[in-house]
């Protein structure tokens, strides 16, 4: 099971979603996190490092509790091109879409970065 698939299987995911529905958020992210612009896991890795982040990052990628990100932080750190056009394309509010990839994003790096590490692949 992929880190997409367990995503979209969390309970939490399909609760706060809403209108939303379980099966788009995955595919939010996985532009965001590997096949879309965005440079893949790394790349989002570097960005939220360089936007002195890198506190929360490390707690992702650690195997301790993962620190929270605000929406508006993900927001700066994609650039607010970036998330109003993944919110077009999926028809989903800019503020909404936002705050889910924001609670979700640190599960999601914390799934794909096993033993503490991200894969070479990332």
């Amino acid at each position: 099971m992929g880190i997409l698939d367990s995503l979209e299987n969390s309970p939490e995911l399909k609760g706060m979603l809403g209108q939303l529905g379980a099966a788009v958020i995955p595919v939010v992210l996985g532009e965001v996190m590997g096949n879309g612009g965005q440079g893949g896991l790394s790349a989002i890795v570097a960005k939220l490092e360089q936007a002195g982040l890198g506190e929360q990052v490390k707690s992702w990628i650690g195997t301790g509790q993962n620190l929270p990100i605000t929406a508006e932080q993900l927001q700066q750190v994609l650039g607010s091109d970036t998330v109003k056009q993944l919110a077009a394309r999926f028809n989903i509010p800019v503020d909404q879409l936002s705050k889910v990839l924001a609670q979700q994003l640190p599960g999601a790096v914390d799934s794909a970065s096993p033993n503490g590490r991200l894969p070479h692949t990332a």
